[in-house]
């Protein structure tokens, strides 16, 4: 045997001997490093769990809507006449559709220019008022109009500045488009001798589109550019192109709308109108049950592809007899629990004619899978194909026909509420306290006016002249106001109406477009305030939110939208349009499987869900085995260094003895020998 300490003659290999022992003494290291794999093994597959859980999460997440089963698709007869596109609350249905007109825009052109970047007029500072409005009555020769009327839109007036630094025909042109009013300016080349015209084009299609052009400042610009339909001298643009509406029928009932491009004829359609026709088409609007058999479809994959995951993680298989990762895990087993749990519940609170997924076909195999038996679901879809919506998603239902079901919160319940209206929502209101004194409008005299409108304050000035009735008047006013940019900008709004009892007076009425408790009109000062509403400063009516209970508790509301709150209708919100205070039936609110299962699935990866508190504990447990390990391979640098030691003294020990011995030895073999 060699000696492994050199110097040494003992023959005792220390270094074999410590490293057998050593290898004992690290058995308990080699048991951490098989629990620290292990817990690694479970880490890695709560990782797969966690991303599986999130795979299904947003394929029912999807089906959490009920307008997602709620669709339809529209095919006309010919495709070049009409494209038509669907939205969820279509109907189905046919229709017999006949183009007369196709809408298109008004388009002015300026006398020619020799130079499309030479100064026009002085250059003093001059301000374009564009105005949108109808042109009504009177002929239409050469571009110009005789006997006609101009009466505003309503939308406001939009202004333009041009001065020393725009004021070339390119300059023009860049400054209107720049500013973004609604309306396109080009330059066209004619070939003439000046060839170069400017022509504005309205961006709104209609007869309600048409342009009225004031130009306040530079003669020369104003003789351009100025345009009142209504006055024959003052239209110095000529119109190329007459604004018209989009004339059509559907079903016999005739319809002119100012766009090609039409939402509200047909409920849940929108009709592209390409071209006109010499008899009439077919429109066929039909429920989509294909999306709705990939919706069910998908949610059943879905559905299986998380399963399996979880079978694979926390199953034993009996062939190779090895069980998965999380094989034994509570956490897994609650998990698995609390999905089919929901799976195989019937759905509270709803109304239609399917409670549970077998309903429509979907079912639970002996081995785990679900299936879909597509002749049960298309009989399902044929039956009562709304109600395939409400099994999977959240949804709500009122019984009166003017309240509907807006939106709901994590915290509302499942269940049927009744609704109560105690106030049904106003819109703020001013209504003239005098007769209008005079329908003409004197500059510096009754052309002002400062009023508020839901809490924001702007100032107008009306255009002078004598109008052809109050309610042109009445427009003039709407249309200052709605253009004023401070109102605009916080997009409020009013309608203002003349009540006219001829021949002798009007009363004008200011209207806001919201409701409720910030909706209100108020003229605060101006020389027309008494002119237009019989005072120097008139109030009015403030709107009213609407009140009531949901389910027997107090909901507040806001306008038109009323919003459950307390223990069950938390968070329910309707809009409520209209009608009488008194019962007005229930609301009736379900969460669907979908929308269940995607709250649970929110639960699941949350922060401190299961999953996460899991990997969190597993986490700490590896680390505290690092811990331990660092200990342990501390401790075992010491036990081997005293092994070291002690087998070195061994040696050296046993070494002398040796010595000893051998030096004895000889000296008996010395010794004199004696006969016996």
């Amino acid at each position: 045997m060699a000696i492994s300490s050199a110097g040494l003659g003992s023959g005792l290999d220390v270094k074999s001997i410590v490293s057998q022992l050593m290898a004992a003494e690290r058995q308990p290291l080699t048991k951490l490093d098989k629990t620290e794999a292990s817990y690694q093994a479970k880490l890695t597959a709560y990782g797969s769990l966690k991303g599986a859980m999130s795979s299904f999460q947003s394929a029912v997440s999807g089906m959490s809507n009920v307008s997602m089963f709620k669709t339809f698709k529209a095919t006309p007869a010919d495709s070049s006449i009409l494209t038509a596109t669907t939205s969820s609350i279509a109907s189905a249905g046919t229709y017999s559709i006949s183009v007369t007109n196709l809408a298109q825009s008004q388009k002015l052109a300026a006398v020619g220019q020799a130079s499309t970047t030479a100064p026009i007029g002085s250059g003093a500072s001059t301000t374009l008022t564009f105005d949108f409005g109808t042109i009504s009555g009177g002929v239409l020769a050469g571009g110009t109009y005789t006997g006609a009327s101009f009466i505003s839109n309503g939308a406001g007036a939009k202004t333009v500045t041009i001065d020393s630094s725009n004021n070339s025909l390119t300059g023009i042109k860049t400054a209107i488009n720049n500013a973004k009013i609604g309306v396109t300016a080009t330059i066209v080349n004619d070939g003439g001798t000046s060839p170069y015209r400017l022509v504005l084009s309205s961006d709104n299609m209609g007869k309600s589109g048409s342009l009225k052009i004031g130009v306040s400042g530079d003669a020369s610009l104003s003789a351009l550019l100025a345009h009142d339909p209504s006055n024959n001298t003052g239209q110095m643009l000529s119109e190329t192109v007459t604004a018209q509406n989009a004339d059509f029928s559907v079903n016999g009932v005739t319809v002119s709308k100012s766009s090609n491009v039409v939402s509200d004829v047909v409920q849940g359609v929108t009709l592209n109108l390409l071209k006109t026709t010499t008899s009439a088409t077919t429109l066929t609007v039909a429920r989509d049950t294909s999306a709705v058999t990939t919706a069910v479809n998908g949610f059943a994959k879905a559905y299986n592809e998380l399963s399996k995951t979880l079978s694979d993680l926390s199953g034993y298989d009996a062939v190779s007899k090895k069980g998965g990762p999380l094989l034994g895990d509570s956490a897994v087993r609650s998990i698995q629990s609390q999905i089919r749990g929901v799976i195989g519940a019937s759905i509270a609170g709803l109304t239609g004619a399917y409670k549970r997924l077998g309903d429509i076909g979907l079912s639970l195999q002996k081995n785990g899978t679900m299936t879909v038996d597509g002749t049960k679901l298309q009989a399902a879809m044929d039956a009562a194909p709304d109600d395939i919506g409400m099994l999977f998603a959240a949804s709500g239902k009122a019984t009166d026909s003017l309240v509907s079901y807006v939106s709901s919160s994590s915290g509302t319940k499942a269940g049927s509420y009744a609704l109560n209206v105690t106030q049904i929502a106003s819109q703020g209101q001013l209504v003239g306290t005098a007769p209008v004194s005079s329908l003409t409008i004197t500059a510096g005299v009754n052309d002002t006016l400062n009023f508020n409108v839901d809490g924001v304050s702007a100032s107008i000035t009306l255009e002078a002249k004598t109008y052809a009735s109050a309610s042109a008047l009445a427009a003039e006013v709407q249309a200052k106001i709605n253009g004023a940019s401070a109102i605009s900008s916080a997009k409020a709004a009013v309608t203002v109406s003349a009540t006219e009892a001829p021949p002798t007076f009007w009363t004008l009425t200011a209207t806001s477009s919201s409701f409720g408790s910030s909706s209100n009109v108020n003229i605060t000062s101006g020389n027309g305030a008494a002119n237009l509403f019989g005072g120097a400063s008139v109030a009015g009516t403030v709107g009213v939110n609407v009140a009531g209970t949901i389910g027997g508790l107090s909901a507040s509301g806001s306008g038109q939208y009323l919003t459950g709150a307390g223990a069950g209708p938390e968070g329910l919100k309707v809009l409520v349009q209209g009608g009488s205070t008194g019962t007005r039936g229930a609301v009736n609110f379900s969460q669907g499987f979908a929308y269940q299962l995607n709250k649970l699935a929110d639960s699941l990866l949350a922060s401190k869900g299961p999953i996460s508190s899991s990997t969190d504990g597993i986490n700490r447990s590896i680390k505290d085995i690092s811990t331990r390990r660092a200990n342990l391979e501390r401790r075992m640098t010491d036990i081997e260094s005293r092994y070291q030691k002690q087998f070195s003294d061994l040696d050296t020990l046993i070494s002398g003895m040796t010595k000893t011995s051998n030096f004895l030895t000889q000296q008996l073999a010395n010794l004199p020998k004696t006969s016996q």
